[in-house]
């Protein structure tokens, strides 16, 4: 590639996202409801203070895009968020994809749900061979250099998260099936609950004061809750004011 004095942007001179497909149909291991589900609860309850919606990308099964030498190479987080960047390409465009040249900032956490058929390659169990792209693990660990890497099984519930230091991941303790991650001012731990109607052990992001962060439905369901807790605590007001009417005449008299 011809280079100029000063460089020309890589806007100009490597392939955008319009540019790069956005999805394999010959890609093994094509989500199952659970990969559409786990995401969608991990989206909607991650709000770290200090950051507002516009600034926060999120997305799951999109592709990655991480060498500008290599132009076909991506992997596919089941889900990761970048920081500092738009919701939208250019702040104007839903993307396709993440091309990391174009966009200048790295995913910060990213999240791999474990399946059968991917499971020693989530876990940095898999050689690079010859003349093939880098493994995941070393593409999120040395390339890209994510800061955090979660990693989930269903089957077992267990929860597994790795730090970067020095570009070496080295595993936390997760305790109490929970891990606070201090520079989003969140932690994510595993939750016994109902989602979409599914009892099971999910994956969610929680507070400083240890309470998980509501999705919308239970935004709604608390204030219904609280305001019908104004209401009772208004109508045993007004009959004790009744009762004392009764008993001692219109104090207004």
């Amino acid at each position: 590639m011809y280079q100029t004095d000063p460089p020309r942007s890589p806007k100009e001179v490597l392939p955008t996202m319009y540019d790069l497909k956005s999805e394999d149909p010959e890609e093994p291991g094509l989500p199952d409801e659970f990969h559409d589900l786990q995401p969608e609860l991990l989206r909607i309850t991650f709000h770290p203070p200090g950051y507002s919606p516009d600034s926060i990308f999120i997305a799951s099964d999109l592709n990655l895009y991480y060498d500008p030498h290599h132009l076909n190479w991506y992997k596919r987080p089941d889900w990761f968020v970048v920081m500092g960047v738009s919701r939208l390409y250019e702040q104007r465009d839903l993307r396709l994809s993440y091309v990391t040249w174009q966009e200048g900032v790295n995913p910060f956490v990213v999240v791999e749900l474990l399946s059968p058929g991917t499971e020693a390659e989530d876990l940095g169990q898999t050689l690079r061979e010859i003349h093939q792209p880098p493994t995941k693990w070393e593409v999120y660990e040395r390339i890209l250099r994510i800061p955090y890497y979660v990693v989930f099984s269903r089957y077992t519930n267990e929860l597994r998260v790795f730090q970067n230091n020095a570009s070496r991941y080295q595993e936390l303790t997760v305790s109490n099936s929970r891990v606070w991650m201090p520079e989003l001012a969140l932690g994510l731990g595993l939750w016994q609950g109902y989602y979409q109607g599914i009892a099971g052990c999910w994956l969610r992001w929680y507070d400083q004061n240890q309470n998980w962060i509501p999705t919308p439905t239970e935004q709604i369901e608390q204030e219904r809750l609280r305001t019908e807790q104004q209401r009772q605590k208004v109508e045993e007001l007004e009959a004790v004011l009744q009762r004392y009417r009764e008993q001692y005449g219109d104090l207004s008299e």
